[in-house]
């Protein structure tokens, strides 16, 4: 009897690990702890929640970038992922009406001018959620950011100056919410 319950404890003590090595959940919501992304293997960083108005859940995120990117360097020309998972429904029109602050916060006018037209393609791109749901936007250098909800392609906008405007909206110098930044960048 002894010998059997000891066994057991050790293999739930040498699963552990293993089950802690797929992936985290949020809230509920399980994101991998890999994705392959093109050539690219992208490794979970961090996942967080956004709260809207600090009380409503409104989605879980995950960032993604290759073994040995520092966070630091999410905004350069380098493969990431951003994973989110809705808690709540949001109509398609609805999110190029919320980036479209965040943009202005964190690009000058001329800047903005020149992307309008790709920002304007991904915004007609969206559609509604419901909870569930999830898009993700991954950029690969030379290829652009895909933009796919629930694993279907929707759009693909070219150039690694979109990617660091369009990523900037949640990991950028003034993002739509600090404390999602801060734990999408903290360690892991």
């Amino acid at each position: 009897m002894k010998a059997s319950i000891f066994i057991l404890c050790l293999l739930c003590f040498a699963l552990t690990p293993l089950a802690a090595s797929h992936g985290r959940i949020v809230q509920g919501v399980t994101f991998v702890e890999r994705i392959q992304a093109g050539d690219a293997t992208l490794t979970l960083h961090n996942a967080a929640l956004l709260r809207y108005l600090k009380v409503i859940k409104a989605y879980v995120a995950a960032l993604y970038l290759p073994e040995g990117v520092p966070p630091q360097r999410v905004l350069t020309d380098v493969p990431k992922r951003l994973e989110i998972s809705y808690l709540v429904s949001i109509k398609g029109g609805d999110f190029g009406k919320g980036a479209e602050p965040v943009l202005r916060r964190n690009l000058a006018a001329e800047e903005l001018a020149r992307l309008r037209s790709r920002i304007d393609r991904i915004n007609a791109a969206y559609r509604d959620v419901k909870p569930g749901d999830r898009y993700a936007l991954t950029y690969l250098p030379g290829r652009g950011t895909e933009l796919t909800l629930n694993g279907t392609p929707l759009i693909t906008i070219e150039g690694a100056d979109f990617a660091a405007a369009y990523f900037g909206i949640w990991l950028g110098r003034r993002p739509i919410d600090d404390t999602l930044k801060n734990d999408l960048l903290g360690s892991g």
